[in-house]
């Protein structure tokens, strides 16, 4: 679980994925848009292969520059009353994914500052105007500390440490972590722990693939590679071979 210092704006491009936001769970599908507020605490719990969003941060000045109705106010609060995530309508949706793939390309400063204003002023249009989002399921306490734990592990923790660290017998944990969140605890760690080494390694660097993968809370080597296969599709070295091919020249 963390939280942003700005106004941030999630729209989901394909794929599907889970979010823990508030303390209830939330599908994502193609065309959904999630603000989160900077006193919201969220959780991305996991994600489809190909899943893809736009993420649009907002600074005060943005927000404050968006601002042109009392409606639009609530962007400047740090955690308002409501629901919002929203399903937005394909052609309101489609404005919106032009617009931001156009901001994505900007380099001046200036234009993109203006560009972002605009963004937030149309999105917060577009939701307010869509369809209300069905109400995420109510997360158990003991799972959503769980995944915070498992997000944050400084040491690998055994299911049965898991789980009394979250007030929970670990056959209670084990079946309920995996009705709400969509996947075993197991897996949610590998992905966490995934996600930790993709964030430390850079080939050529310093650091060896090894290293980052035990300070990522890999075992060994061995379980890394079998991890990283399996949820990649591909090696390790064949999966950064791939990126670096794909990198712009």
């Amino acid at each position: 679980m963390h939280r942003h210092v700005e106004l941030e704006l999630n729209l989901v491009v394909r794929g599907s994925a889970r979010y823990l936001l508030r303390g209830r769970r939330y599908e994502l599908r193609p065309r959904h848009a999630v603000w989160l507020f900077p006193a919201q605490d969220h959780l991305l719990l996991g994600q489809s292969a190909d899943f893809r969003m736009w993420v649009a941060v907002f600074s005060r000045e943005t927000v404050e520059a968006s601002i042109a109705s009392p409606d639009a106010a609530m962007l400047r609060e740090p955690d308002p009353e409501g629901e919002f995530c929203q399903a937005l309508p394909a052609v309101a949706f489609a404005e919106l994914d032009r617009l931001c793939h156009r901001l994505s390309r900007r380099e001046d400063a200036n234009v993109l500052a203006a560009g972002l204003s605009y963004l937030a002023a149309s999105a917060w249009s577009a939701c307010r105007a869509a369809e209300p989002f069905t109400a995420g399921e109510d997360i158990h306490p003991a799972v959503a500390a769980a995944a915070r734990l498992l997000r944050d592990e400084a040491e690998p923790l055994s299911l049965e440490q898991l789980a009394a660290r979250a007030g929970l017998s670990a056959s209670r944990l084990s079946r309920l972590f995996r009705r709400q969140t969509g996947q075993p605890v197991t897996e949610f760690r590998n992905r966490r722990r995934l996600e930790r080494f993709l964030a430390l390694y850079e080939p050529g660097g310093e650091r060896t693939m090894l290293a980052a993968a035990l300070d990522a809370g890999f075992g060994s080597y061995p379980q890394f590679h079998r991890v990283f296969r399996g949820l990649t599709g591909l090696s390790p070295a064949h999966y950064f071979a791939a990126d670096a091919q794909a990198a712009p020249r």
